[in-house]
């Protein structure tokens, strides 16, 4: 299982590392766009959301506290689902579908950063092949 636990947490935090590569090296033009989404403070925004993806990132990568990573990721992503992806206010048919799309991804990846919270923090000490043991206890 602690292989499957590590490849998990490799493929999942990929996304994450990639993701927050773009939001802090590119933020002016990320959060150019994030305010035309009606983001407030777009700017500290979208650099407050890169370091919580490049620390909720490394943390479930590395097994470094990755219940606390994951929780982290999921307050990165239904913030952003709810703000970026609000396929309700569009008008148009296709921009409606491909908002819907990004919003049931954004929340898929949350059930399963919640689910990762569960796992780690249920198996505790016993989950190898991390750095640490998680931070939270829900034996």
């Amino acid at each position: 299982m602690d292989v499957l636990v590590l490849i998990g947490r490799i493929l999942f935090a990929v996304l994450f590392l990639g993701s927050a590569l773009g939001h802090l090296t590119k933020t002016k033009v990320m959060a150019g766009y994030a305010a035309s989404r009606g983001v407030p403070a777009a700017v500290p925004a979208t650099a407050g959301g890169g370091v919580l993806l490049l620390v909720g990132g490394l943390s479930v990568l590395l097994g470094a506290w990755a219940d606390l990573g994951a929780l982290l990721l999921v307050v990165f992503l239904v913030p952003t689902a709810l703000l970026m992806h609000a396929f309700w206010k569009e008008s148009d048919a296709q921009a409606r579908q491909m908002e819907m799309i990004q919003f049931q991804k954004d929340m898929a990846l949350a059930g399963a950063a919640l689910m990762m919270v569960a796992l780690i923090a249920h198996a505790g000490s016993d989950l190898r092949l991390t750095i640490t043991g998680p931070l939270f206890d829900i034996g």
